[in-house]
């Protein structure tokens, strides 16, 4: 249930502030209004704050717990892994994920032996957006899940600045700019 019906948190749980990425706790009663349930995330209005409660902690709003599923029993290559990964990263306050929004600038796989390093330049909506950090850590996280992976390092630049016009169809379509 996404919109302006205040859900009671059922257990403490552990969520990120956004966009500082700090870590807070939710007590249990408190009332919080899910903003987006994209991912393996929901993000909860709280208290003026919005925060990010992971996915499998979704029991905790009395709601589904979103699981993303094992990348690794999906067939096909290393990049084609690495951008379906990519694909289940939000940014909490735009419903788009990161590839379509184009924050994604390059993605390097390079094989070492039996081992991939994978290097990524991404950017953000915004220069002066706080969510960089957090977003940069679930990039780094999720990319690490994929069998044969040893090196992920994830580089947030500002050049040349994001403009919608690196937004997929797509994304243009969900976000009504076309």
């Amino acid at each position: 249930m996404v919109g302006k019906t205040a859900i009671d948190v059922k257990r403490e749980v552990e969520a990120t502030l956004i966009p500082s990425g700090s870590k807070v706790t939710l007590q249990p009663g408190s009332q919080v209004f899910v903003t987006q349930a994209l991912g393996d995330s929901y993000t909860v209005y709280i208290n003026g704050n919005l925060v990010r409660v992971a996915g499998k902690d979704g029991d905790a709003l009395g709601l589904v717990v979103l699981e993303t599923p094992d990348i690794n029993l999906m067939s096909g290559s290393i990049e084609e892994k690495t951008w379906a990964q990519l694909k289940t990263c939000f940014d909490p306050e735009i419903p788009v994920n990161i590839v379509d929004l184009g924050l994604v600038y390059d993605c390097q796989i390079i094989p070492l032996g039996k081992d991939t390093s994978i290097q990524i330049k991404m950017t953000l909506t915004a220069v002066g957006c706080g969510m960089g950090p957090v977003l940069v850590a679930e990039v780094e996280e999720k990319i690490r899940r994929i069998q044969g992976v040893t090196n992920v390092k994830v580089e947030l630049v500002f050049d040349p600045p994001w403009d919608r016009n690196k937004m997929s169809d797509e994304a243009k379509l969900q976000l009504g700019l076309m």
